[in-house]
């Protein structure tokens, strides 16, 4: 080439040497071997075993590097096995610990001499294809909530995750597990994915996220026009079932989703058998009766909320207050459980539109007291902690939740959905928390 101002010269090097743009892979290479995912997966996931081709560590493995690595799609594993390097550290990890016999089973999985480091688009595709059960969208009901039901290949994710989850906190497992259970939006533009309530089209996973170490103890792929609160009961015993041996009591945090009756019976009456009686603080729907009750509330009974700021505890702009409140599902019951209710209130600074003073339609609940129009919010709770403990306490999930789901979206393949297929769409996230929780881990 032409110079200009430096003398560069450029030289062409024939033969390649191995270096890696992803050096920062092996590591999680060494975790996964650590953490016994190939075991677990032939254990409880088992698509191929004792089959030929790719074996499921091999897939599931590949799929969970690409995911830390930045890739969004089924395609980006040509950028792997494009990388020499990788490609010949993968080579060398692929019989590690295994016995000479295991050795040899495994390469005659494949009819011919293995050419590839990382199994193929087309192979993952068809790997993916085996989580989808067809005869479920059969039984789909026209306008009720459906959740099609796992296939045994599917369903054995949760243990994988459990066993990830439970392998995390072995040096230090704290006796008080707190869970937060939340849902995501997905955007899809699939023809198959459902309208949710935002009015696109998309998917709406829910997660059990373990606090105290930063993990997603189990997640339920599920269709976007499925409320967040639907068999939510049903989940939070699944996630129990993924606790390890070392967690002695749970406490549980929802937003308004899990305001569901049966979730809370479950909770204080002591119905898991492991667990007993579960404390728990989760936001309540601020129906028309409950603001009733709010409104009847003495000035002189609202306390203000503080929060601790750098060491120093600070006075907020919220309010709390007891309120004396029974949900009409269960006045009727006199063995129904009693559980206390607390209404937060904060000013509504905002100011109103020239003819619309009297107008209700801000974007939340909202309440007028002493000539002062607040916004309210509601929790129920079977806890006695102080109010303002309680309500910081079951806020602090907040800002967590929406960072994880942010990087499972956009850092990790979380927001790009591979199929129009449920069970496939539901296999892929399931790896994509495999990939979240050894890099919360790492």
């Amino acid at each position: 080439m032409a110079q200009v101002v430096l003398s560069f010269q450029y030289e062409i090097e024939k033969s390649t040497w191995g270096a890696t743009s992803l050096a920062g892979l092996p590591i999680y290479l060494d975790l996964m071997i650590r953490a016994h995912l190939h075991e677990t997966l032939n254990r409880h996931v088992g698509v191929r075993v004792g089959g030929q081709g790719w074996s499921d560590y091999e897939v599931v493995s590949s799929l969970v590097l690409l995911n830390i690595a930045g890739g969004e799609c089924v395609e980006d594993l040509r950028v792997l096995e494009g990388d020499e390097g990788f490609c010949r550290l993968m080579d060398r990890v692929r019989h590690h610990g295994m016995r000479r016999k295991d050795r040899r089973e495994l390469e005659r999985r494949f009819r011919k001499d293995r050419e590839r480091s990382v199994p193929s688009p087309s192979s993952v595709f068809c790997y993916l294809s085996e989580f989808h059960d067809s005869d479920q969208e059969l039984l789909r009901p026209a306008q009720e909530d459906f959740i099609p039901s796992p296939n045994a290949y599917l369903a054995g994710f949760r243990w994988v995750n459990g066993n990830l989850a439970a392998f995390a906190p072995r040096q230090d497992c704290q006796e008080v597990a707190t869970l937060d259970m939340d849902a995501t939006l997905v955007e899809s533009g699939k023809s198959e994915a459902r309208y949710c309530y935002k009015k696109f089209k998309g998917y709406q996973p829910l997660n059990t996220w373990w606090a105290e170490h930063e993990l997603v103890l189990h997640t339920e792929f599920r269709d976007g026009d499925v409320p967040a609160g639907y068999e939510q009961s049903r989940v939070f015993r699944e996630a129990l079932e993924l606790l390890p041996e070392g967690v002695k009591t749970v406490r549980l945090r929802s937003d308004t989703a899990g305001y569901q009756l049966d979730l809370l019976a479950f909770c204080e009456k002591g119905q898991s058998k492991r667990f007993g009686r579960i404390e728990f603080a989760i936001g309540c729907d601020v129906t028309a009766p409950f603001k009733q009750a709010v409104s009847e509330v003495p000035e002189s009974e609202w306390q203000p909320i503080y929060k601790e700021i750098d060491g120093k505890r600070e006075k907020t702009d919220r309010e709390f207050a007891e309120v004396c409140f029974v949900p009409k599902e269960i006045a009727h019951s006199k063995n129904a459980p009693v559980y206390r209710y607390l209404a937060t209130r904060e000013v509504v600074r905002q100011l109103s539109l020239p003819g619309l003073e009297d107008s209700d339609c801000l974007p939340f609940p909202s309440l007028t007291m002493a000539e002062t129009k607040y916004k309210v919010h509601g929790i129920v709770t079977n806890m006695d902690w102080e109010g303002s403990k309680l309500v910081n306490w079951l806020y602090a999930r907040c800002g967590k939740s929406e960072e994880a789901h942010a990087v499972m979206k956009d850092d990790l393949a979380g927001g790009k959905l591979p199929s129009g297929d449920f069970g496939e769409n539901a296999a892929w996230w399931w790896i994509m928390i495999l990939a979240f929780n050894l890099n919360s881990i790492m």
